[in-house]
Protein backbone atom coordinates (compact mmCIF):
# COMPACT_ATOMS: atom_id res chain seq x y z
CA UNK A 1 0.00 0.00 0.00
CA UNK A 2 1.13 3.52 -0.72
CA UNK A 3 2.00 5.58 2.30
CA UNK A 4 -0.39 8.51 2.76
CA UNK A 5 2.59 10.87 2.87
CA UNK A 6 4.11 9.66 -0.42
CA UNK A 7 2.57 12.38 -2.66
CA UNK A 8 3.71 15.16 -0.32
CA UNK A 9 7.15 13.63 0.09
CA UNK A 10 7.50 13.47 -3.69
CA UNK A 11 6.67 17.16 -3.95
CA UNK A 12 9.24 17.94 -1.25
CA UNK A 13 11.82 15.88 -3.16
CA UNK A 14 11.03 17.87 -6.30
CA UNK A 15 11.51 21.17 -4.46
CA UNK A 16 14.77 19.90 -2.97
CA UNK A 17 16.00 19.06 -6.48
CA UNK A 18 15.15 22.59 -7.57
CA UNK A 19 17.16 23.90 -4.62
CA UNK A 20 20.15 21.81 -5.72
CA UNK A 21 19.84 23.18 -9.26
CA UNK A 22 19.63 26.76 -7.96
CA UNK A 23 22.67 26.28 -5.74
CA UNK A 24 24.62 24.88 -8.69
CA UNK A 25 23.63 27.94 -10.71
CA UNK A 26 24.64 30.26 -7.86
CA UNK A 27 28.06 28.62 -7.54
CA UNK A 28 28.58 29.00 -11.29
CA UNK A 29 27.83 32.72 -10.97
CA UNK A 30 30.22 32.93 -8.02
CA UNK A 31 32.95 31.46 -10.22
CA UNK A 32 32.37 34.30 -12.68
CA UNK A 33 32.44 36.82 -9.84
CA UNK A 34 35.75 35.33 -8.71
CA UNK A 35 37.26 35.91 -12.14
CA UNK A 36 36.19 39.55 -12.13
CA UNK A 37 37.52 40.07 -8.60
CA UNK A 38 40.81 38.46 -9.55
CA UNK A 39 41.15 40.66 -12.62
CA UNK A 40 40.44 43.88 -10.73
CA UNK A 41 42.11 43.01 -7.41
CA UNK A 42 38.91 43.11 -5.39
CA UNK A 43 38.74 41.34 -1.99
CA UNK A 44 36.74 38.13 -2.02
CA UNK A 45 34.98 39.28 1.16
CA UNK A 46 32.98 42.53 0.95
CA UNK A 47 31.37 43.04 4.39
CA UNK A 48 29.07 45.91 3.35
CA UNK A 49 27.75 43.97 0.36
CA UNK A 50 27.21 40.86 2.49
CA UNK A 51 25.38 42.76 5.24
CA UNK A 52 23.12 44.61 2.78
CA UNK A 53 22.28 41.42 0.88
CA UNK A 54 21.43 39.48 4.04
CA UNK A 55 19.23 42.30 5.35
CA UNK A 56 17.32 42.43 2.06
CA UNK A 57 16.84 38.65 1.92
CA UNK A 58 15.64 38.62 5.54
CA UNK A 59 13.00 41.25 4.73
CA UNK A 60 11.89 39.32 1.64
CA UNK A 61 11.69 36.08 3.63
CA UNK A 62 9.57 37.71 6.32
CA UNK A 63 7.16 39.08 3.75
CA UNK A 64 6.61 35.55 2.41
CA UNK A 65 6.17 33.87 5.77
CA UNK A 66 9.64 32.32 5.77
CA UNK A 67 11.62 32.65 9.03
CA UNK A 68 14.36 35.26 8.38
CA UNK A 69 16.86 33.22 10.38
CA UNK A 70 16.27 30.28 8.04
CA UNK A 71 17.21 32.19 4.90
CA UNK A 72 20.20 33.77 6.64
CA UNK A 73 21.46 30.35 7.76
CA UNK A 74 21.13 29.01 4.21
CA UNK A 75 22.83 32.02 2.63
CA UNK A 76 25.68 32.14 5.14
CA UNK A 77 26.45 28.46 4.56
CA UNK A 78 26.24 29.04 0.80
CA UNK A 79 28.53 32.05 1.00
CA UNK A 80 31.10 30.07 2.96
CA UNK A 81 31.24 27.61 0.07
CA UNK A 82 31.36 30.50 -2.37
CA UNK A 83 34.36 32.10 -0.68
CA UNK A 84 36.21 28.78 -0.82
CA UNK A 85 35.42 28.31 -4.51
CA UNK A 86 36.71 31.79 -5.35
CA UNK A 87 40.20 30.60 -4.38
CA UNK A 88 40.22 28.49 -7.54
CA UNK A 89 40.29 31.55 -9.79
CA UNK A 90 43.43 32.95 -8.15
CA UNK A 91 44.05 36.53 -7.04
CA UNK A 92 45.44 39.70 -8.54
CA UNK A 93 49.16 40.18 -7.99
CA UNK A 94 49.55 43.37 -5.95
CA UNK A 95 53.31 43.60 -6.53
CA UNK A 96 54.05 41.97 -9.90
CA UNK A 97 57.68 43.17 -9.92
CA UNK A 98 58.53 41.37 -6.66
CA UNK A 99 61.45 38.99 -6.83
CA UNK A 100 61.08 35.43 -5.57
CA UNK A 101 59.44 34.73 -2.21
CA UNK A 102 61.12 32.20 0.09
CA UNK A 103 58.96 30.46 2.71
CA UNK A 104 61.19 28.87 5.32
CA UNK A 105 59.22 25.95 6.69
CA UNK A 106 56.90 26.01 3.70
CA UNK A 107 56.51 22.24 3.94
CA UNK A 108 54.66 22.56 7.26
CA UNK A 109 50.89 22.77 7.39
CA UNK A 110 50.53 26.52 7.87
CA UNK A 111 53.53 27.20 5.68
CA UNK A 112 51.93 25.20 2.87
CA UNK A 113 48.78 27.30 3.17
CA UNK A 114 50.74 30.52 2.62
CA UNK A 115 52.78 28.97 -0.18
CA UNK A 116 49.53 28.06 -1.91
CA UNK A 117 47.93 31.49 -1.44
CA UNK A 118 51.04 33.34 -2.62
CA UNK A 119 51.29 31.05 -5.65
CA UNK A 120 47.60 31.62 -6.46
CA UNK A 121 48.43 35.34 -6.31
CA UNK A 122 50.99 34.99 -9.09
CA UNK A 123 54.25 35.07 -7.12
CA UNK A 124 57.23 32.78 -7.62
CA UNK A 125 57.57 30.92 -4.31
CA UNK A 126 60.50 28.79 -3.17
CA UNK A 127 60.35 26.54 -0.12
CA UNK A 128 63.33 26.19 2.20
CA UNK A 129 63.26 23.35 4.71
CA UNK A 130 65.81 22.44 7.37
CA UNK A 131 67.43 19.87 5.08
CA UNK A 132 67.80 22.42 2.26
CA UNK A 133 70.17 24.96 3.85
CA UNK A 134 72.88 24.08 1.35
CA UNK A 135 70.63 25.92 -1.14
CA UNK A 136 69.88 28.82 1.18
CA UNK A 137 72.36 31.31 -0.28
CA UNK A 138 71.11 30.86 -3.85
CA UNK A 139 67.46 31.16 -2.78
CA UNK A 140 67.88 34.08 -0.38
CA UNK A 141 70.41 36.28 -2.17
CA UNK A 142 67.79 37.80 -4.47
CA UNK A 143 64.62 37.28 -2.42
CA UNK A 144 61.94 39.94 -2.45
CA UNK A 145 60.34 38.49 0.68
CA UNK A 146 61.27 35.84 3.21
CA UNK A 147 58.51 34.35 5.34
CA UNK A 148 59.57 32.33 8.40
CA UNK A 149 57.04 29.57 9.11
CA UNK A 150 58.94 27.22 11.40
CA UNK A 151 57.97 25.89 14.86
CA UNK A 152 58.14 28.37 17.75
CA UNK A 153 61.10 26.76 19.46
CA UNK A 154 63.38 27.22 16.43
CA UNK A 155 62.02 30.54 15.14
CA UNK A 156 64.63 32.89 16.61
CA UNK A 157 67.57 30.64 15.75
CA UNK A 158 66.26 30.32 12.19
CA UNK A 159 65.90 34.10 11.91
CA UNK A 160 69.50 34.51 13.14
CA UNK A 161 70.68 32.77 9.96
CA UNK A 162 69.19 35.47 7.73
CA UNK A 163 71.87 38.16 7.98
CA UNK A 164 72.62 38.35 4.25
CA UNK A 165 69.22 39.30 2.86
CA UNK A 166 68.93 42.13 0.29
CA UNK A 167 68.26 45.45 2.02
CA UNK A 168 64.85 45.84 0.34
CA UNK A 169 63.71 42.28 1.12
CA UNK A 170 60.62 42.03 3.34
CA UNK A 171 61.30 39.78 6.33
CA UNK A 172 58.20 38.38 8.05
CA UNK A 173 57.17 35.53 10.30
CA UNK A 174 53.89 33.78 11.16
CA UNK A 175 54.72 32.66 14.69
CA UNK A 176 52.04 32.83 17.41
CA UNK A 177 54.31 34.91 19.68
CA UNK A 178 55.56 38.22 18.41
CA UNK A 179 57.98 39.99 20.78
CA UNK A 180 60.98 37.66 20.48
CA UNK A 181 60.65 36.96 16.72
CA UNK A 182 60.20 40.66 15.93
CA UNK A 183 63.26 41.62 17.98
CA UNK A 184 65.27 38.88 16.26
CA UNK A 185 64.21 40.03 12.78
CA UNK A 186 65.01 43.67 13.53
CA UNK A 187 68.44 42.68 14.85
CA UNK A 188 69.40 40.56 11.85
CA UNK A 189 67.92 42.57 8.95
CA UNK A 190 68.22 46.24 8.00
CA UNK A 191 65.23 46.26 5.65
CA UNK A 192 61.44 46.08 6.09
CA UNK A 193 60.24 43.81 8.89
CA UNK A 194 56.72 42.74 9.91
CA UNK A 195 55.48 40.14 12.38
CA UNK A 196 52.33 38.24 11.40
CA UNK A 197 50.09 35.93 13.38
CA UNK A 198 47.32 34.14 11.48
CA UNK A 199 44.55 33.59 14.03
CA UNK A 200 43.50 30.29 12.46
CA UNK A 201 44.76 26.83 11.68
CA UNK A 202 45.85 25.35 8.35
CA UNK A 203 42.53 23.59 7.68
CA UNK A 204 40.49 26.69 6.76
CA UNK A 205 38.73 26.55 3.36
CA UNK A 206 39.24 30.28 2.72
CA UNK A 207 40.89 33.37 4.19
CA UNK A 208 37.53 35.20 4.04
CA UNK A 209 36.78 36.80 7.45
CA UNK A 210 39.89 35.26 9.01
CA UNK A 211 41.95 37.55 11.25
CA UNK A 212 45.68 38.10 10.78
CA UNK A 213 47.37 40.21 13.44
CA UNK A 214 50.39 42.19 12.31
CA UNK A 215 53.07 44.05 14.21
CA UNK A 216 55.09 46.71 12.45
CA UNK A 217 58.81 46.31 12.79
CA UNK A 218 60.23 48.63 10.18
CA UNK A 219 59.41 50.01 6.73
CA UNK A 220 55.63 49.69 6.71
CA UNK A 221 55.36 51.40 3.32
CA UNK A 222 57.65 48.74 1.82
CA UNK A 223 55.55 45.79 2.99
CA UNK A 224 52.16 47.47 2.47
CA UNK A 225 51.68 45.40 -0.68
CA UNK A 226 51.67 42.26 1.51
CA UNK A 227 48.94 43.70 3.73
CA UNK A 228 46.90 44.56 0.64
CA UNK A 229 47.48 41.09 -0.81
CA UNK A 230 46.14 39.39 2.30
CA UNK A 231 43.14 41.73 2.31
CA UNK A 232 42.40 40.64 -1.26
CA UNK A 233 42.41 37.08 0.03
CA UNK A 234 39.55 38.18 2.29
CA UNK A 235 41.49 38.39 5.56
CA UNK A 236 40.92 41.07 8.18
CA UNK A 237 44.27 42.63 9.12
CA UNK A 238 44.53 43.74 12.74
CA UNK A 239 47.44 46.06 13.61
CA UNK A 240 48.87 45.74 17.11
CA UNK A 241 52.12 46.00 19.02
CA UNK A 242 54.12 42.88 19.82
CA UNK A 243 53.65 43.41 23.55
CA UNK A 244 49.89 43.91 23.32
CA UNK A 245 49.62 40.89 21.03
CA UNK A 246 51.52 38.59 23.37
CA UNK A 247 49.52 39.76 26.39
CA UNK A 248 46.28 38.99 24.56
CA UNK A 249 47.55 35.58 23.42
CA UNK A 250 48.23 34.66 27.03
CA UNK A 251 44.45 34.67 27.55
CA UNK A 252 43.21 33.76 24.07
CA UNK A 253 45.55 30.85 23.45
CA UNK A 254 47.73 29.73 26.34
CA UNK A 255 45.14 29.79 29.13
CA UNK A 256 42.35 28.34 26.97
CA UNK A 257 44.53 25.55 25.60
CA UNK A 258 45.82 24.72 29.08
CA UNK A 259 42.33 24.53 30.61
CA UNK A 260 41.24 22.23 27.75
CA UNK A 261 44.32 20.09 28.35
CA UNK A 262 43.62 19.92 32.09
CA UNK A 263 39.95 19.05 31.55
CA UNK A 264 40.83 16.28 29.08
CA UNK A 265 43.51 14.92 31.42
CA UNK A 266 40.95 14.86 34.25
CA UNK A 267 38.43 12.97 32.10
CA UNK A 268 41.11 10.37 31.49
CA UNK A 269 42.06 10.17 35.18
CA UNK A 270 38.47 9.35 36.19
CA UNK A 271 38.08 7.07 33.14
CA UNK A 272 34.95 8.90 31.98
CA UNK A 273 32.67 7.15 29.50
CA UNK A 274 32.91 9.60 26.58
CA UNK A 275 30.22 7.80 24.58
CA UNK A 276 27.78 8.14 27.47
CA UNK A 277 28.73 11.79 28.00
CA UNK A 278 27.90 12.50 24.38
CA UNK A 279 24.58 10.66 24.54
CA UNK A 280 23.51 12.64 27.60
CA UNK A 281 24.85 16.02 26.50
CA UNK A 282 22.77 18.88 25.24
CA UNK A 283 24.32 20.77 22.29
CA UNK A 284 26.23 23.22 24.49
CA UNK A 285 27.91 20.47 26.51
CA UNK A 286 28.58 18.50 23.35
CA UNK A 287 30.29 21.53 21.81
CA UNK A 288 32.36 22.11 24.93
CA UNK A 289 33.42 18.46 24.95
CA UNK A 290 34.15 18.65 21.22
CA UNK A 291 36.49 21.61 21.74
CA UNK A 292 38.38 19.66 24.39
CA UNK A 293 38.55 16.53 22.22
CA UNK A 294 39.62 18.62 19.24
CA UNK A 295 42.75 19.66 21.10
CA UNK A 296 43.82 16.04 21.56
CA UNK A 297 43.39 15.28 17.86
CA UNK A 298 46.28 17.62 17.03
CA UNK A 299 50.04 17.88 17.43
CA UNK A 300 50.96 17.88 21.15
CA UNK A 301 54.32 19.57 20.55
CA UNK A 302 52.54 22.53 18.91
CA UNK A 303 50.40 23.15 21.99
CA UNK A 304 53.29 22.56 24.36
CA UNK A 305 55.20 25.26 22.46
CA UNK A 306 52.27 27.69 22.53
CA UNK A 307 51.68 27.26 26.25
CA UNK A 308 55.35 27.25 27.26
CA UNK A 309 56.70 29.84 24.81
CA UNK A 310 56.14 32.85 27.05
CA UNK A 311 56.97 33.06 30.80
CA UNK A 312 53.91 35.29 31.20
CA UNK A 313 51.74 32.32 30.24
CA UNK A 314 52.78 30.39 33.33
CA UNK A 315 52.10 33.41 35.55
CA UNK A 316 48.60 33.72 34.07
CA UNK A 317 47.92 29.98 34.51
CA UNK A 318 49.09 30.19 38.14
CA UNK A 319 46.76 33.16 38.65
CA UNK A 320 43.90 31.13 37.18
CA UNK A 321 44.78 28.22 39.44
CA UNK A 322 44.52 30.54 42.45
CA UNK A 323 41.17 31.90 41.24
CA UNK A 324 39.91 28.35 40.77
CA UNK A 325 41.02 27.47 44.28
CA UNK A 326 39.15 30.48 45.67
CA UNK A 327 36.00 29.36 43.87
CA UNK A 328 36.38 25.83 45.23
CA UNK A 329 36.73 27.23 48.76
CA UNK A 330 33.48 29.14 48.25
CA UNK A 331 31.73 25.89 47.33
CA UNK A 332 33.28 24.05 50.27
CA UNK A 333 31.79 26.68 52.56
CA UNK A 334 28.40 26.21 50.94
CA UNK A 335 28.10 29.97 50.50
CA UNK A 336 25.38 30.26 47.86
CA UNK A 337 24.99 34.00 48.34
CA UNK A 338 28.70 34.57 47.75
CA UNK A 339 28.42 32.53 44.55
CA UNK A 340 25.46 34.60 43.34
CA UNK A 341 27.20 37.89 44.15
CA UNK A 342 30.34 36.80 42.33
CA UNK A 343 28.26 35.61 39.38
CA UNK A 344 26.47 38.96 39.15
CA UNK A 345 29.75 40.84 39.45
CA UNK A 346 31.22 38.96 36.50
CA UNK A 347 28.00 39.45 34.55
CA UNK A 348 28.21 43.20 35.09
CA UNK A 349 31.85 43.14 33.98
CA UNK A 350 30.92 41.41 30.69
CA UNK A 351 28.19 44.02 30.16
CA UNK A 352 26.59 43.96 26.71
CA UNK A 353 29.07 41.34 25.53
CA UNK A 354 27.16 38.76 27.58
CA UNK A 355 24.07 39.37 25.42
CA UNK A 356 26.14 39.29 22.25
CA UNK A 357 27.69 35.98 23.26
CA UNK A 358 24.26 34.60 24.15
CA UNK A 359 22.99 35.41 20.65
CA UNK A 360 26.08 34.02 18.92
CA UNK A 361 26.08 30.83 20.96
CA UNK A 362 22.37 30.30 20.31
CA UNK A 363 23.08 30.10 16.59
CA UNK A 364 26.04 27.76 17.10
CA UNK A 365 24.05 25.50 19.39
CA UNK A 366 21.21 25.25 16.91
CA UNK A 367 23.65 24.21 14.20
CA UNK A 368 25.17 21.62 16.53
CA UNK A 369 21.70 20.29 17.29
CA UNK A 370 20.77 20.11 13.60
CA UNK A 371 23.90 18.11 12.78
CA UNK A 372 23.11 15.34 15.27
CA UNK A 373 22.01 12.06 13.74
CA UNK A 374 20.38 9.27 15.69
CA UNK A 375 20.17 5.71 14.44
CA UNK A 376 17.28 3.46 15.35
CA UNK A 377 18.22 0.76 17.83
Amino acid sequence: MAHPLDPLRQQIDDVDQQLVDLLARRLALVAEVGEVKSEHGLPIYAPDREAAMLAKRRDEAQSKGVPPDLIEDILRRTMRESYASENDTGFKTVKPDLRNIVVIGGGGQLGKLFVNMLTLSGYHVDVLEKGDWHQADSLLQNAGMVLVAVPIEVTTETIAKLSQLPDDCVLADITSTKTAPLEAMLAVHKGPVVGLHPMFGPDIPSFAKQVIAYCDGRGEAQYQWLIQQMQIWGARLYPTTAQAHDEAMTLIQALRHFTSFAYGAHLQSVDADVKQLLELSSPIYRLELAMVGRLFAQDPSLYADIIMSNPANLAMIESYHQALGNSVSMLQQGDKQAFIERFESVSDWFGDYAKVFMAESKSLLQQAHDSRHYQDD
